[in-house]
């Protein structure tokens, strides 16, 4: 089997959960209905729905977590039936908008990228903008026009968005490999080979983070991974997760969230893991608490916040490791990882809703529904302004202020 048809092999499939609680079906083992929503909830602050809009068909049932970028006011999104687009951050006016789908009879379309299924998400710096595919490539576009530049045919799927470091393209596959590619024509300078991926994992990955010279990611055997960015050589790795038990289910380990960095200090989790505060230049562990996740983390002032495998939302201080709160209100209905917007920890949930939750105490704030399919992809902030988007390309803008 190849690598990439065993990373299709999954322990939970978030999209075959998400279809278990539209047809309220929860009879199967092991599976527990979402929490239900209190019909008394009082918000204690106020939240403004600023836009919405939509991108093509969204992440579908695809599995990726499609996440748009802000740059310079400008939100890039896309969607795996081939849409690309800029749109003004503020206002949600669409300011182009390019189709790799062929149309008509006629085969109306962009021949050159003819049913590009895009799943990386977007990166965009100055204006270059990258992006990555269901089906092993990653574009180089014009970030002004959506007009293409380069094509790079890489091995198997790039569901985490590629990053962009100086003159390097940085993008991962679902089978274990890292890639370095020219930032101006895509030409591949190295690849880092896991040599082999694990035969069950979660689907998807997490991003790669880029700095001082160094690459860092979760792997998807559950291992903290540094390379060298000039070259791909490892530095170092650290175990994550432990991998015990009597069943493969049982030992699976898996990194998928995004791995954060405050000063020298980086923070990672995964599934059947733990959260584990790392040296970056040493590789050495700084501090360690049990917790299981296959999403990504936040951080904001002395805390570290986190969702782990039961959708309980988790406070951490970030110097110790130690519990700062835990709240269960939101448990089994499958949350994104947290994005901090103000005094307020956001997430949102399988059945569209976006929730807002006190940084100081966990309490539940607000919430608001964006839509009613299942939010995957992680809330993201810029200023302040939260940028949701769910499985089917909805994408909503929201604002906050106390009463």
């Amino acid at each position: 089997m190849k690598p990439e048809m065993m990373k299709r092999v999954l322990l939970i499939s978030l999209t075959s959960l998400v279809a278990l609680a539209g047809c309220h079906s929860f009879k199967k083992e092991n599976v527990e209905p979402p929490t239900p929503l209190a019909k008394d909830f009082k918000p204690t602050v106020q939240v403004s729905k600023l836009w919405s809009t939509s991108i093509g068909k969204g992440a579908g049932d695809s599995g990726a977590r499609l996440r748009p970028t802000v740059v310079d006011g400008v939100l890039y999104a896309d969607s795996t039936d081939g849409k690309l687009a800029a749109i003004d951050a503020n206002s949600g006016k669409t300011l182009w908008s390019k189709s790799t789908r062929t149309q008509g009879w006629f085969g109306w379309g962009d021949k050159k990228r003819k049913d590009a299924m895009y799943a990386g998400g977007p990166a965009v710096d100055g204006d270059l903008l990258v992006v990555g595919t269901l089906d092993g490539h990653v574009y180089g576009v014009n970030a002004k026009d959506g007009s293409p530049r380069w094509d790079a045919e890489l091995d198997s799927e790039v569901l985490a968005a590629p990053a962009i470091s100086g003159d390097l393209v940085l993008a991962r596959t679902e089978d274990g490999r890292v890639y370095g590619l020219d930032r101006a024509d895509g030409k591949r300078r190295w690849v880092y080979d896991q040599g082999s991926v694990p035969l069950l994992s979660l689907r998807g990955n997490g991003g790669l983070l880029a700095a001082n010279g160094v690459v860092f990611f979760g792997s998807d055997d559950g291992k903290l991974v540094a390379l060298r960015e000039d070259n791909g050589a490892k530095l170092w790795e650290q175990k994550l997760s432990s991998g015990v038990g009597r069943t493969d289910i049982e030992r699976l380990d898996d990194a998928d969230g995004s791995i954060l960095l405050d000063g020298s200090t980086l923070f990672a989790a995964a599934y059947h893991g733990n959260l584990l505060a790392v040296d970056g230049p040493s590789g050495r562990p700084l501090w360690g608490h049990p917790f299981s996740t296959f999403v990504s983390l936040a951080l904001a002032g002395n805390a570290l916040y986190g969702v782990n495998d039961q959708s309980q939302v988790w406070a951490f201080d970030k110097s110790t490791g130690a519990d700062i709160w835990k709240n269960d209100a939101l448990m089994h209905r499958w949350v994104t990882g947290p994005a901090v917007q103000g005094n307020y920890v956001v997430v949102g949930d399988l059945e569209g809703y976006v929730h807002w939750l006190q940084t100081g105490d966990g309490a539940l704030a607000a919430r608001m529904r964006l839509s009613k399919k299942a939010i995957h992809a992680q809330p993201l902030v810029v200023g302040d302004t939260v940028y949701v988007e769910d499985v089917k390309g909805h994408i909503g803008a929201y604002r906050l202020s106390a009463h």
